[in-house]
């Protein structure tokens, strides 16, 4: 055999070496901290530095663990997944950006505990979900972005659900949550013990004018706070319209304190009904306006507001 067959032989049989390689096998669960660098598995032992690089060593449906205090990037999700944090995990989103895009399938469940994400005044969204079957955040900040903390807008065609717990909305220049249909599948929200303090336009934005999907999100234990924006800002808010989603907001055992608007419906199809709930010392304690509808159930505290705007409904006790 001359020399160039040789090589030619020499390369075949490394190529073929190479190629009998087998890529490294994605892991359920996976590990990121301030020290770790982008390489491997992500074990725990040799951990990764950053979200988008974990993700992509994660089997579907597995977890993320972060393990110390850092900023961890940001992250585009495509299925099913859990990130959990002990609280200290940050995530600055950029310029302009959004710090957690959820992109996922129908079927696809997504869970964030334990994130810090910070705006800064200029990142755009802290977390936007567009697409998949869920998802719940817990224990989470989303703080000073330039426009909301969390926007839940799924254009799906079954329905979507969406939990909060045990979070705060802070300093938004929006909204701290939004809450909105984008076709026409169902949409459901549950809210528990969170705060949304000092957000431009609303604490919690119920939008049901972009959709024609039923809209329900329900909110209890929460606290809305100094919601103010010149003459706007609202602490509890639900719109919608003729031809667009009927919307729901329950709010009970809940505060709304210091807002431009304390509670608001606004547009036909829009309802609120609120229960065991304080609203004091806003500017316009509710707003039943164009059609919106506010019931109450006759054990709320509303007081000390400078004024009301419409008519407050009555609604019965089963």
């Amino acid at each position: 055999m001359n020399r160039t067959a040789i090589l030619i032989a020499a390369g075949l049989s490394l190529s073929a070496s190479l190629h009998a390689i087998p890529a490294q096998a994605l892991t359920t669960r996976t590990f990121i901290a301030s020290f770790g660098t982008d390489t491997g598995g992500c074990g725990r032992a040799a951990p990764c530095r950053t979200l988008t690089y974990a993700y992509g060593q994660t089997s579907p449906g597995g977890e993320i663990n972060i393990l110390d205090a850092a900023g961890f990037g940001t992250l585009n999700i495509t299925g099913s997944i859990s990130i959990i944090s002990n609280g200290t995990a940050g995530i600055l989103v950029p310029s302009g950006g959004t710090g957690i895009t959820i992109n996922a399938g129908a079927s696809d469940a997504v869970n964030l505990r334990g994130l810090n994400i910070e705006g800064a005044g200029v990142g755009a969204i802290g977390i936007q979900f567009l697409s998949g079957k869920s998802l719940v955040v817990e224990n989470c900040v989303a703080r000073n972005l330039a426009f909301s903390g969390l926007v839940f807008i799924p254009s799906s065609l079954s329905l979507t659900a969406l939990s909060v717990s045990n979070s705060y909305f802070l300093d938004n220049a929006a909204n701290g949550i939004l809450v909105q249909t984008g076709g026409s599948g169902p949409v459901t929200a549950v809210i528990d013990r969170v705060v949304f303090y000092d957000n431009g336009f609303a604490g919690l934005n119920v939008f049901g004018t972009s959709g024609t999907g039923l809209l329900v999100v329900t909110v209890t234990d929460s606290v809305a706070g100094n919601n103010v924006n010149g003459s706007n800002g609202t602490g509890f808010l639900i719109q919608s319209t003729v031809g667009h989603s009927v919307s729901n907001l329950a709010v009970t055992h809940s505060v709304a304190h210091g807002n431009s608007f304390g509670i608001s419906a606004f547009g036909a199809n829009a309802t609120v009904r609120v229960a065991q709930s304080t609203v004091m010392g806003n500017v316009t304690g509710y707003s039943a306006s164009s059609s919106g509808v506010i019931l109450s159930y006759g054990d709320n505290y509303i007081d000390a507001n400078t004024g009301n705007t419409g008519t407050l409904g009555s609604a019965l006790k089963q």
